[in-house]
């Protein structure tokens, strides 16, 4: 038979891990909406069409000047 101060403490064994676990669960589920709205992102961004990035201009050379003698 256990006695008062076993029992006591594994419920306090009991009790930090489940704290422990439900910190976990936050957690995940915190990460869990992160996906999700990557996820949300992806398909639009997948139904949109993708916009085509100019070239950017190039520069015209100056023309040579001639020496002067």
């Amino acid at each position: 038979m256990a006695t008062a101060k076993q029992i006591q403490y594994r419920m306090g064994q009991a009790k930090k891990k489940l704290a422990k676990l439900n910190k976990e669960i936050t957690a995940t589920k915190g990460n869990i909406k992160k996906l999700e709205t990557q996820l949300t992102k992806a398909k639009v961004a997948k139904k949109a069409p993708a916009k085509k990035k100019k070239a950017p201009a190039k520069k015209k050379k100056a023309p040579a000047r001639r020496k002067k003698r």
